[in-house]
């Protein structure tokens, strides 16, 4: 299983960080979770197969993880000759067949019918899905908004899970408890906390829960990036923590 960080940024502009978007690569699926802006030109620009996704995944609504989603939905059918033929599954949260038809209401029947297979998953907190490889895909709940979802990628004995958005939540650290690589966003200061994201100090409370086998923070809004984020999560967790920027990358071997 392969991960790369395509936007790690937020809804601030910067030069550095385009919105959320990660890549995943395993045996027969590549996995793009969330769907933020500049994410598809980002995924161009890492040589990443955009062509070839064969699943999205939403964590939630909010327009930095979902605001690219009919830029490339229009890549596929106008951006390519031939178009893309092959069927995708569309993954997210109650409410994505909705927000599907809100975007085609914007932007034309395109969206909704793109001239290949497109099939909308609406999962719940506990369930999941078999992907084509026998990679299992599972939600769990976590508070950030009413649909908001993280997710676990499980297969050939690793897990990877990614928090989308969420606050501070045990029950999602018991959850992501023992995976191989804990993806999980890192918004803002302590100055700054909200109940709807998490700081260093709260990362590490999760990270310390769950004890992943390494650790790679996303979604820095700039004043969090003016703080020493990875010493104050290291005196929490003494596993590897990375600060993930886009393009980085990470392959979890088989067990």
């Amino acid at each position: 299983m392969r991960l790369t960080t395509v936007g790690t940024g937020t809804s601030t502009p910067t030069a550095a960080r385009v919105n959320a978007g990660y890549y995943v690569e395993t045996a027969g699926a590549k996995i793009l979770l969330d769907c933020g802006s500049a994410v598809v030109h980002r995924l161009a620009t890492l040589g990443l197969d955009w062509f070839g996704l064969t699943h999205v995944a939403l964590t939630h609504f909010h327009p930095d993880h979902t605001s690219d989603l009919a830029t490339l939905i229009f890549a596929w059918r106008y951006g390519v000759l031939p178009p893309r033929s092959e069927p995708l599954d569309l993954i997210g949260p109650a409410g994505t067949t909705l927000l599907i038809d809100q975007i085609a209401t914007l932007y034309g029947s395109t969206i909704r019918d793109p001239g290949f297979p497109l099939a909308i998953r609406e999962l719940a907190p506990g369930e999941g899905i078999d992907l084509p490889d026998g990679t299992r895909l599972d939600a769990q709940k976590v508070p950030h908004t009413a649909e908001s979802i993280a997710y676990s990628l499980a297969g050939g004995g690793r897990r990877v899970v990614y928090s989308g958005d969420t606050g501070f939540d045990p029950a999602f650290a018991d959850w992501a408890r023992g995976c191989d690589l804990l993806l999980l966003e890192c918004s803002l200061p302590d100055s700054m906390a909200t109940n709807t994201h998490l700081t260093p100090e709260r990362c590490a409370l999760v990270a310390e829960r769950a004890q992943p086998r390494g650790l790679a923070l996303t979604h820095f809004y700039p004043p969090v990036e003016q703080i020493d984020v990875q010493a104050i999560v290291g005196a929490r967790f003494g596993g590897n923590v990375v600060l993930a920027w886009d393009g980085w990358t990470t392959v979890i071997e088989d067990r």
